[in-house]
């Protein structure tokens, strides 16, 4: 293909109008704002665009031949979707060149409103893989912004398959989480990553630990910042990035200065200029990158673009950490008093249905014997357990069948192209093992599952299901059961259970993720890089991180070498079940428990919901069911987002 000025675009970052007069002048061929509404910088009031300027930014870029983008990427709850209704009405008729969206309700929406504005993927909606590119072109989707832990090789594969536009972050701050399925500061301070307003606890120190002595083990670390992903800085890969297909170059930071954003558009739209013209005589400008260097912020890095960095993407020192958000705090734990009265429930009542994630066989055994109706079993296993096989899947639906439960087969939530090729092979194989259902972890599961298999099919809490439109397309799509966001709150949850025309699990106990990494954060701190000769004491031993409010945060690195980070409090609901009583299903996550602590959580579980049912509001909480299960429990005991009326 030859290459023209317009093969590729500069976008840049704007929150105010001076940077986008700034990233305008400096040579950007498009820019991406957000208004005062639903995007994912909300901290900063004097930022964004209100209506009335966003119409003349839109006019002011046009009249200079750039294109504008408007962010329209945060999770939406039930009470903002007549908000967010009249907002995409606006911006229909505002008509800016395309919106960045995450909710899948905004899918819905726009097809309800015939919106004429093109739809880019979000690089909140966690895209990886082909499958998941191929249903967002379904819903009009015409750009994604893919996932930054794929190489420029696999992107290059994944427009070749598909043809989609590809956008790709090539400079500025960068998350260690897998993007949209970081929960954390969501779930501690109220304060959603997924809704604009993280407070970043990847910045905070930690130490690494073992999980068994909580004795520190981190003496060859370089310093105690094991989450802080340095900035991605591609100006010395440009021609990779432009002949892997690349269609859009995105700089970060919606919050810089116009002098910030004004230089390092200029920067990357010379060399980008030089290259087309040039390629063969291309070489990068040393002085320009120099000049990178001495005005960055953090260290720089490729990130993944080039294959897993390992430490080498980590500012382990914290030097340069230009602010911190938030430091350390406890998580709420079970006296922690929610900030408001529960408001009481309507009178839909159901048979409640338990649901229990498990590890094993015996954990199956212990859970169907203390009245679960349904079982979850695979998907991601923490070393050193062992995956699931044909074999003992086969068992797992015997067992569960003597006892009248289901067994439901869970994928793994990430699925980058060696595991899409796992799970089309795995679905050959599901009639041996006659599961009565599976629960794909994100869309691309989700249409691989739905050509290879008639089972009925559930999404995990990975789908960030935080209203009921989204819910809607779930359905549209055949989908039998959905999951709600593990950052909703109880009022949250509330109106989305009385709305959602599908039916919905909620977790009510368990070890939950707050983030999930390609990064193995004990062999990067062990090993201060990623080493081709295998370490099984890497695989043998459980870790931690202990931060500097004295907690542990459980790391469980799974079978594909994700590090799972989780909460350092067990979520448990147990007191507030009478208050949830309109929701259907419940969840236990009992994968990291032991098979007596499955079977004593799920006999619990199981009186409190029989006796709520039988007594309705007769009913009192017996706190020695609470006491029992703190005495045998791991981990101390939390309400997670319970303590907070709102995720914000």
């Amino acid at each position: 293909m030859l290459l023209t000025r317009d093969s590729v675009e500069l976008l840049a970052p704007v929150g105010t109008w001076d940077v986008l007069e700034a990233a305008i002048e400096a040579g950007a061929n498009a820019v991406y704002l957000g208004g005062k509404r639903f995007n994912m910088r909300m901290f900063k009031t004097t930022a964004n665009f209100d209506d009335a300027t966003l119409g003349k930014a839109i006019e002011y870029a046009h009249r200079h031949n750039v294109a504008l983008h408007v962010t329209v990427n945060n999770l939406i709850s039930d009470r903002e979707l007549d908000n967010m209704r009249s907002y995409l009405k606006l911006l229909d008729e505002l008509k800016p060149d395309a919106l960045i969206v995450q909710d899948l309700s905004i899918l819905q929406l726009a097809r309800e409103m015939n919106l004429s504005v093109p739809l880019h993927a979000s690089i909140m909606m966690n895209t990886h893989n082909e499958h998941a590119v191929r249903a967002l072109q379904g819903y009009g989707i015409s750009r994604v912004v893919v996932n930054r832990e794929m190489s420029l090789s696999q992107l290059s594969l994944l427009k070749e398959r598909t043809g989609i536009e590809v956008e790709y972050f090539i400079h500025g701050d960068m998350c260690i989480s897998h993007s949209g399925q970081c929960v954390q500061s969501g779930v501690v301070f109220g304060q959603s990553s997924n809704r604009g307003r993280c407070l970043k606890p990847c910045r905070w120190p930690y130490q690494l630990v073992d999980a068994a002595t909580g004795l520190p083990i981190d003496d060859q670390a370089p310093g105690p910042y094991k989450l802080a992903m340095k900035d991605m800085c591609l100006y010395m890969k440009l021609p990779e990035l432009i002949q892997a297909g690349v269609s859009s170059f995105k700089i970060e930071g919606r919050m810089r200065t116009a002098d910030f954003v004004s230089g390092i558009v200029k920067t990357y739209r010379k060399a980008i200029d030089r290259y087309i013209a040039d390629p063969m005589g291309y070489t990068p400008d040393l002085q320009d990158w120099e000049n990178l260097q001495n005005t960055r912020s953090r260290d720089f890095s490729t990130c993944y673009a080039l294959g897993n960095p390992g430490a080498a993407a980590i500012g382990y020192s914290g030097k340069r950490e230009p602010r911190f958000f938030s430091q350390a705090v406890r998580e709420a734990d079970m006296a922690t008093l929610a900030k408001r009265s529960l408001p009481n429930p309507t009178n839909k009542l159901f048979a409640p249905a338990l649901s229990v994630r498990v590890a094993d066989l015996a954990s199956l055994i212990a859970a169907c014997q203390n009245g679960a109706n349904t079982i979850y079993i695979g998907g991601e296993v923490a070393k050193p357990g062992i995956p699931w096989t044909l074999q003992t899947m086969v068992q797992a639906v015997e067992e569960a069948g003597k006892y009248g439960a289901k067994v439901i087969i869970t994928t793994p939530r990430i699925t980058m192209e060696r595991e899409c090729g796992e799970l089309e092979q795995f679905f050959s194989s599901l009639a041996k093992i006659n599961p009565h259902g599976l629960m794909v972890g994100n869309l691309g599961a989700l249409t691989l599952a739905q050509q290879h298999t008639a089972l009925p099919l559930q999404a995990e809490f990975s789908f960030n299901v935080f209203n009921h439109v989204a819910a809607q397309l779930l359905k549209n799509k055949n989908v039998k059961k959905a999951t709600i966001s593990l950052e909703a709150t109880y009022e949250q949850i509330m109106q989305l259970v009385e709305n959602s025309p599908l039916p919905l699990e909620f977790i009510v106990h368990g070890s939950l993720p707050a983030m999930i990494t390609d990064h193995s954060i004990p062999e990067a701190v062990l090993t201060n890089q990623y080493q081709s000769d295998y370490d099984p004491a890497l695989d043998t031993t459980r870790y931690a991180l202990l931060d500097t409010a004295g907690q542990q945060h459980p790391i469980m690195v799974d079978q594909y070498g994700r590090s799972n980070l989780l909460f350092a409090k067990d979520l448990c609901l147990l007191p507030h079940l009478h208050s949830l009583r309109t929701v259907q299903n419940y969840r236990i996550e009992g994968q990291y428990y032991t098979p007596e602590l499955v079977g004593l959580i799920t006999k619990i579980y199981r009186e409190e919901l029989d006796k709520i049912a039988a007594e309705q509001s007769t009913y009192h909480f017996d706190e020695s069911q609470l006491e029992k299960i703190a005495a045998a429990s791991p981990r101390e005991l939390g309400i997670g987002t319970f303590r907070y009326r709102l995720s914000k």
